[in-house]
């Protein structure tokens, strides 16, 4: 197993950042969304609009970038519960889910609502709906 390895931090505010991991076990996921995911609806306004631009990418149509849990933190990365369960376009979760490395079938959304997509996510949370960042988004 490759150690983690951070490759880009980009702050999205005084107390938050966006980190892109590369390493790590990738077997990693979680199995229902923590207490507050940005995927569920009873959590929006926990992050700033701006880290829903930097995650973006995590919903462009065959993303490799997967969407990690925040609460799991950069030692031992895990993929984000919500995220498995909405981001069905994205190419590096099929790929995880069609190896057996993820199984969907042991994630359910812990009886919370959930955004239907990243998009209805990003501007619950301030990002305007024409922001360039979300142009390309499913």
């Amino acid at each position: 197993m490759k150690p983690v390895k951070v490759t880009r931090k980009r702050m999205a505010g005084p107390d938050h950042a966006v980190v892109t991991l590369v390493g790590g076990r990738s077997n990693l996921y979680r199995r229902q969304p923590c207490d507050t995911c940005p995927w569920r609806v009873d959590a929006t306004g926990e992050f700033p609009a701006e880290a829903f631009k930097h995650s973006a990418p995590t919903a462009y149509d065959m993303s490799t970038h997967l969407f990690s849990c925040h609460a799991s933190g950069q030692k031992r990365p895990a993929t984000c519960a919500g995220f498995i369960l909405r981001a069905h376009h994205n190419l590096a979760l099929r790929l995880k889910c069609s190896s057996g490395i993820v199984d969907p079938r042991l994630v359910d959304d812990g009886g919370h609502a959930l955004h239907e997509d990243y998009r209805t996510m990003a501007i619950a949370n301030g990002v305007e709906p024409d922001d360039p960042a979300l142009a390309p988004c499913r």
